[in-house]
């Protein structure tokens, strides 16, 4: 074992001069940042309290533990947050059958996971039927809002991408034309902007007396902004695929979609997993902006929970906890997606 860790030590860190001079100036940076950083998080940390006159020297992590819910749940009534519960429940389920590589029933779980499921979330979480209190969704908040605006985006994006994917390769001058233009032109406006358009432009232009809620406004913008992007994701995909498979599939008999739909398709989507779920992830952070537009994610509810006379003067921790929540997620999105990774290249990408 002692033999093992000093060829690590060896190749990962004092593989060469220069590597052995950062790791000691990076060994030399956290001697000096890390004690009081720790001091600061762990050590004089006060962890409970009811305002911020229980708060010392160290981290005032009592304003966490006071708004725990608020930055989960938002201004969601109390009483209705099993539903929230519920929801994320189903989520897990059927993203947990869509995940399992042994699930014979696997493709008909992914199915269900972009049509089924949400229809049982959003019926869960908006309410007004079956018994179901209505909540607006100006009452949603926090991190429940981040996913569902990640996962609402998405289940609309990628199938549109696929769609914008093989349009941009038609032989059709128009499809293919339309489809260039869609993809550059939403690829090149900034997102803060296409947020603003869905929520400020576009209610000038539907009939009189149609309104459209503002958190579906944003979804629709998020969509084909995220659709764009998908959609070169996809391209890379489809570019990798031998032009053997093509002719293959045209020799089986298989028309244009069905080719696409057993063959092509299934092999450019293990192509490509690393680039869905880096836009998965970069949207997931970017759901923050929709604070410009009057929703409250999880940090849009720490901004208004720093104002709070009671905890007045602690952004730092609740900007600390935002950053930790994101990375906790986004980095669990990053090694799911390395994982699927190594079972590709260990099945020889079949």
């Amino acid at each position: 074992m002692t033999e093992r860790l000093r060829s690590w030590i060896h190749a990962n860190l004092f593989s060469s001069r220069l590597n052995g001079f950062l790791t000691l100036v990076m060994l030399a940076l956290l001697a000096l940042t890390l004690p009081p950083l720790l001091r600061w998080a762990f050590l004089d940390a006060v962890y409970a309290g009811a305002d911020r006159s229980v708060c010392g020297a160290g981290a005032c992590w009592a304003f966490i533990d006071a708004r725990f819910d608020q930055f989960f749940y938002g201004r969601y009534a109390p009483s209705e947050r099993w539903r929230i519960n519920l929801a994320a429940l189903v989520l897990a389920l059927f993203a947990a059958g869509a995940m399992w590589p042994r699930n014979p029933r696997r493709t008909e779980c992914v199915i269900l996971l972009v049509t089924l499921c949400p229809l049982i979330a959003g019926v869960l979480l908006v309410g007004g039927v079956f018994g179901l209190k209505l909540v607006p969704t100006d009452q949603w908040g926090g991190l429940t809002l981040n996913v569902v605006l990640t996962y609402a985006t998405t289940a609309i994006a990628l199938p549109l991408g696929v769609l914008l994917a093989l349009g941009r390769r038609s032989r059709l001058p128009v499809v293919r034309w339309l489809s260039i233009g869609f993809i550059e032109i939403w690829r090149g406006v900034p997102l803060l902007t296409v947020l603003f358009m869905a929520t400020v432009m576009l209610p000038m232009f539907l009939p009189d007396g149609l309104t459209l809620d503002r958190l579906v406004r944003a979804i629709l913008g998020l969509s084909l902004f995220v659709a764009a992007y998908m959609a070169e994701v996809v391209r890379a995909g489809l570019q990798g695929i031998s032009k053997g498979q093509y002719e293959a599939a045209a020799g089986l008999g298989l028309g244009y979609w069905r080719a696409h739909r057993l063959i092509i398709l299934p092999q450019a989507f293990r192509l490509i997993v690393p680039g869905i779920v880096n836009t998965v992830i970069d949207l997931f952070k970017d759901t923050t902006l929709v604070s410009i537009i009057g929703l409250f994610d999880i940090l849009g509810i720490v901004g208004q929970s720093t104002k709070d006379p009671a905890w007045l003067g602690l952004g730092r921790e609740g900007y600390v906890f935002a950053a930790f929540v994101f990375f906790v997620c986004c980095f669990s999105l990053s090694l799911y997606s390395q994982s699927l990774e190594r079972k590709i290249a260990r099945s020889g990408g079949h």
